[in-house]
């Protein structure tokens, strides 16, 4: 046989077919090419390894293996080991980002209250207890829930719902990472998996495109339809809901985001918690755990601060007013008072956000209740304007 030299591609897979098939002399066709393919190589880059001058018998082909010695290295593509579809799916199915899954940290200037012992029961129980709590803006309903959560080391994950809010940015989707595209799991498919607990906050404002948890408020597992991946919910998993109404809508107008939720999906709440605002005793708690974080403690401020919010939510349950002073608003006023040190600004930069008459009435009514706060003169006006001329003074 002659001796013939072969490119180093062709040389690299040969020998590669040597190594697996140790002791034969020929090797067939197929041999050769599943060998190159498995080493990422086209047949055309191997192809002379087909030649009739190598070829020995009907599809087989034989080489001198002298012919190889001194052959030059050839750097091989490293080609992934082949696995099933199963395994491939498996893989794109990972979630890009766990941060939105963690322990939320104690709140110094939380006050438990209300429903939040509640609420710590049904979290450290770890069983799957929807709950839908409902109540007026800005009265601890997510932080008690977060704060249950923080108390007993439990893994938690918040969603923000807005009427956009659709099954991508539920369950999950596909997304392009780093020239990529892989299936990224979304924030109810991370809670299931890590047994957390999911906070589904302002439910109410989400369209019919939420029908899609039905099967997870059901405690039940879950198909993701884009990969055919089944996920199971891990144990301590749970989903709690906050809404400013009951999911029926809000007939007077404050909240006009506020949808009317399918009556199926809100009958697979077990639990509908109810929350007012705190009494007076627990208000005043936040209010001066605010204040010492603020490093304005003033006790005064915060009883006349606690007596005017009331006085406005008995007015405004009796009709006579249209807004109302949250705990929130409270909270937001003794900030602004640690920044400029002035109480009735205080109070005029945290109503200003209400129309001119409501603002001006809650203004008044503060005065009333505090009556140590320094009310500035009302500006006068100079209509008069004057010339000097020769010493005399000229009005017009």
């Amino acid at each position: 046989m002659e001796f013939y030299m072969l490119s180093q591609i062709a040389s690299a897979v040969l020998a590669e077919t040597q190594s697996r098939f140790p002791g034969q002399e020929a090797y067939s066709r197929g041999e050769l090419y599943h060998t190159g393919r498995d080493m990422g190589y086209t047949e055309s880059k191997f192809k002379e390894l087909f030649s009739d001058k190598y070829k020995v018998g009907r599809g087989k082909y034989a080489f001198e293996i002298a012919e190889l010695k001194d052959a030059p290295s050839v750097q091989v593509m490293e080609v992934p080991e082949k696995k099933s579809k199963k395994e491939t799916m498996a893989q794109a199915q990972k979630s890009i980002d766990d941060g939105d899954v963690y322990v939320p940290a104690k709140d110094s200037c939380y006050v438990p209250w209300g429903n939040s012992a509640d609420i710590v029961e049904i979290v450290k129980s770890k069983q799957f207890y929807p709950t839908f709590i409902t109540g007026l803006s800005g009265n601890g309903k997510t932080m008690m829930v977060e704060q249950a959560c923080a108390k007993l080391n439990r893994e938690y994950v918040r969603v923000q719902i807005t009427p956009e809010t659709d099954e991508d940015d539920l369950i999950g989707g596909f997304r392009l990472i780093n020239g990529e595209t892989v299936f990224s799991y979304g924030p109810v498919v991370k809670a299931m998996k890590h047994g957390a607990v999911l906070l589904i906050d302002e439910i109410d404002r989400g369209s019919n495109k939420l029908m899609c948890l039905q099967s997870v408020l059901e405690g039940k597992s879950l198909l993701l339809k884009k990969t055919g991946e089944v996920v199971k919910p891990a144990e301590g998993f749970n989903v709690i809901a906050t809404a400013n109404t009951k999911g029926k809508g809000s007939d007077d107008g404050r909240f006009t985001a506020a949808t009317i939720l399918d009556d199926a999906f809100l009958e697979r709440f077990i639990d509908t918690v109810e929350q007012s605002y705190p009494a007076a005793k627990v208000e005043k708690k936040i209010v001066l755990k605010h204040m010492e974080k603020f490093n304005k403690v003033d006790e005064d401020f915060a009883d006349n601060l606690i007596t005017w919010a009331e006085i406005i939510r008995k007015t405004f349950a009796d009709g006579g007013v249209d807004e109302v002073i949250t705990t929130r608003r409270l909270c937001h006023i003794v900030q602004i008072y640690s920044i400029f040190g002035d109480k009735l600004k205080a109070i005029t930069r945290g109503i200003a956000r209400f129309d001119e008459d409501t603002k001006a009435a809650f203004a008044d009514l503060y005065t009333k209740v505090d009556a140590k706060v320094i009310v500035p003169d009302a500006p006068t006006i100079d209509n008069t304007d004057t010339v000097k001329a020769n010493d005399d003074v000229i009005a017009f």
